[in-house]
This record gives structure tokens, sequence and C-alpha cells, in this order.
């Protein structure tokens, strides 16, 4: 199947949306005591155990690989504005800012290649990326619900 920049583009925003309220559900909760004890207090937390400093290395790891690509990927394409990406990534979250970016290479992709097509998933690549996904929204309403 054809996939056509426009649909991913409203894929990424849909991506963005979700990890914003995913996150946020969460983030909320450190708000209380002001920005900067908040702050310390939410990355005291990631230290709590096993799980979450795995995790949270894991993602810092990931990150860092995805900032190294997204600044090459905006001087190659001339994108502007890369570094405030990377920055709201640390301050919103990553899972937000990444789509976000996706969607402006993809709109200065279609600029420069004048082509709609974003590229081609086979039938088991849609399938895998759909239920891939409705875990992804499952595990944060479970995780949003267990912290109401």
């Amino acid at each position: 199947m054809t996939v056509s920049r426009k649909i991913l583009c409203i894929v990424y925003g849909v991506i963005a949306a979700l990890a914003l309220v995913a996150t946020w559900g969460h983030n909320i909760a450190y708000l209380d005591q002001g920005f900067v004890a908040g702050t310390a207090s939410f990355w005291r937390d990631t230290l709590a155990n096993p799980a979450s400093r795995s995790i949270t290395a894991d993602i810092f790891f990931f990150g860092l690989a995805v900032f190294v690509w997204m600044v090459l990927e905006a001087r190659r394409l001339k994108l502007r504005g890369v570094w405030l990406y990377l920055l709201f990534g640390m301050l919103i979250a990553i899972s937000v800012t990444v789509p976000i970016f996706l969607i402006n290479r993809e709109r200065a992709l279609a600029a420069t290649e004048r082509s709609s097509t974003a590229g081609f998933l086979g039938s088991l690549d849609a399938v895998g990326l759909g239920l891939l996904g409705a875990g992804f929204v499952a595990y944060a309403v479970i995780a949003l619900l267990a912290s109401a």
C-alpha cells in the first residue's frame, strides 16, 4: 500500500497528541511542587527502581541517537529551529517533539521531491504497526488509570 505524505503527517500528529496526553497525564502530578522542585522530584523518581532506571537510560540513549539524526536531517533539508525540537523534547517529551519534527521533515521533502508518496507498506507491515500502536495506547490508558 502506498502511504501519502499527507496521511503520514496526520499519523505523526495523532502520535504527538497521544504522547502529550500519555506523558503529561503523569507529569502534571509534579507541578503542584513548583517547576524547580517538581522537576527535581521527577528526576529523583526516575531512579526509584531497576525498571525506572532501565527505561530512563534506554530513552536517553535512544533520544541521543534520534537527536544526532534530527540535527543531521535538519541540516540536510535546511530545516530551521532543530535545537528547539531537542530542547522541547527534553522539557515536554521526546515522544511529542519527534513526530512534530517528522511532520516538518515530510513537508520539506514534499516541497523538494514534488512527490506525495512517503513510502510503501506491505499488509503485514500495516497490521504490525497497527498492533504495536494499539498496544502502546493500551499501556498508556492502563498507566493513566493506575495513577488516577
